[in-house]
């Protein structure tokens, strides 16, 4: 009876964080400031899931990572002068930025297996985790570029997540996947400044 109870309080959290998963990601292609706090509030449920049922320790830190995020993008945010501004930076500055990731991927990777034995699909996992922090900071400073990030790192999640029998989450994942197409049309439809 106790797990029965646990196991759908656990459940009704994974739902009511994808619903904020979702509002979270179509305020956002709407450029919305608001998508902060339903990012804020979804993400704390998330960790707790992580930890205590999938066991997908990077994505947990993955998710502390996203609370802070929504924090530092709200400010970010709330600073800038012209809102319906995004920026588009050159190829080479990406090229950096994935070749970073790879390598701490990878250091990643060798940490969760030597300190967490029990990891499951610890090189996916590592590197969803690192590429959706290089992601995420590049929403919060509204690179355009950062909805390509998303498109690969979502299709990757949706099928970490089914492997690990979080249905839900990877259904909200798919769902992402079809939003990051959405929200990459809406910022187009705005200023784009490029850099460099």
């Amino acid at each position: 009876m106790v797990t029965w109870v646990f196991d759908n309080v656990a459940f009704l959290l994974e739902i009511v964080a994808v619903i904020f998963g979702v509002l979270y990601t179509v305020l956002m292609a709407q450029n919305k400031i608001s998508c902060w706090i339903f990012g804020i509030i979804g993400s704390l449920l998330s960790v707790y899931l992580f930890v205590e049922y999938a066991k997908l320790y990077a994505e947990a830190v993955l998710y502390v990572f996203y609370v802070f995020a929504g924090v530092y993008g709200w400010i970010q945010w709330k600073k800038q002068k012209v809102i319906d501004e995004v920026y588009q930076h050159k190829l080479s500055t990406h090229i950096k930025l994935i070749s970073s990731g790879t390598i701490v991927s990878v250091l990643l990777y060798f940490g969760l297996t030597y300190f967490f034995k029990e990891a499951e699909k610890p090189l996916i996992d590592s590197f969803t985790t690192v590429f959706s922090f290089i992601a995420t900071y590049l929403m919060a400073k509204k690179w355009i570029e950062n909805w390509y990030y998303w498109l690969v790192i979502d299709a990757v999640s949706t099928y970490l997540y089914f492997t690990r029998e979080l249905e839900i989450y990877a259904a909200l994942m798919l769902i992402y996947t079809v939003l990051v197409v959405y929200g990459y049309w809406q910022w187009k439809k705005l200023k784009v400044v490029k850099i460099g």
